[in-house]
Parts: C-alpha cells; sequence; structure tokens
C-alpha cells in the first residue's frame, strides 16, 4: 500500500489559502506552496482527516467541504548507487468554501491568502497545476495518476486514460511553467 494523505484547497474572496512549505528540512514540498492537509492517522476517515489537519495547520473549522478527487502519486528517486526507490501516495483532495475561526500561524509554512488565477505563478508541483485546474473547469468528481521521476512529471492519467500533456510558452517560446492537457 502507500501513504494515505488529503489536501485541501480553502476558497475565499476568489482566493485559495495556500500553504509555503518553508519551515522543515526534511520536507518533500520544502519550497513548494500547496493546500492544507496530511496524512491520515490509524482509524480515520479522509473527511475526518481533512479537518484535523486544517485545524491544526491554519486554526480554520471547514463547515463547507467537498471531496473533489482521488490523486495517486508514484515517485520514482534515483540515486547515486543506480537504485530506485518508488514510493506510492493516494491524496483525497478537497475544496471547502465556508470555515469559522480565525487564521493562526502555521508550524509548516507561512499562509497567505492567494488570487487563484497567481497560483500559477507560485513554485508548485507541475501535476498540481493539472488538478487545479480540474479543479477549475471540472465540476464532477476524478481520479488522477501522476508519475513521477525524481521531480519531473512523467505521464499524467485522468479517469484511466492517459493525457496528452504540453507546456505552456510565454510570447518569447520560453517555458511559463504551466503545464495543460491536448484537448
Amino acid at each position: 500500500m502507500g501513504n494515505l494523505t488529503t489536501l485541501c484547497y480553502i476558497e475565499k474572496d476568489g482566493c485559495y489559502l495556500m500553504l509555503h512549505r518553508v519551515k522543515k528540512e526534511q520536507d518533500i514540498n520544502k519550497g513548494k506552496w500547496i493546500g492544507l492537509g496530511g496524512k491520515l492517522e490509524a482509524g480515520e476517515s479522509p473527511d475526518e482527516c481533512v479537518l484535523r489537519e486544517v485545524k491544526e495547520e491554519c486554526g480554520l473549522c471547514l463547515i463547507s467541504y467537498k471531496i473533489r478527487g482521488i490523486i495517486t502519486f508514484l515517485l520514482e528517486e534515483s540515486n547515486t548507487e543506480n537504485n530506485a526507490k518508488c514510493i506510492t501516495e493516494y491524496m483525497f483532495l478537497y475544496t471547502a468554501d465556508k470555515f469559522s475561526g480565525d487564521l493562526l500561524k502555521c508550524d509548516e509554512g507561512e499562509l497567505a491568502w492567494i488570487p487563484k488565477e497567481k497560483v500559477y505563478e507560485l513554485p508548485i508541483w507541475r501535476g498540481d497545476r493539472l488538478f487545479l485546474d480540474l479543479l477549475r473547469t471540472k465540476k464532477e468528481f476524478f481520479s488522477l495518476k501522476l508519475i513521477y521521476k525524481d521531480d519531473i512529471l512523467m505521464q499524467a492519467v485522468m479517469d484511466g486514460r492517459p493525457m496528452e500533456l504540453f507546456d505552456l510558452l510565454d510570447e518569447q517560446g520560453n517555458p511559463t511553467g504551466m503545464v495543460k492537457e491536448r484537448s
């Protein structure tokens, strides 16, 4: 099996509450911006986990939230001895649009409300760009599999169908860091 985790994008006034992961040295997300969430504890449902993790990380209590998809991550890490280690993670992806409480400081990084259209300009995982776009455009539940080798997204499969991906370029022909499905 693999790790079971949750991730939630809390929405307010056209923004997502984002966490800039800068406080832990041994963090696969170090330097990246992500939503809020974490690992399921023994006996915990994904709903219970997302409620607990959001409360622990930012102090907010979710009132209205919805599971939007399941993301399967396969991460193959190379090392200097020509051995590879493969990590599997299953993430339950949520959005929330109502909450109570006051935003607290986070011991895992810096919290900020970021306009949804500006999130793509932040240092985020390439695969996160795909599911953030799906959150914006796809209303129903989806399943997404993201296959990474080291930190490079090698393949994406949505609802059992391989996605043909391409990088968006700016006016000068330089990669913008944004990725879209050819459709």
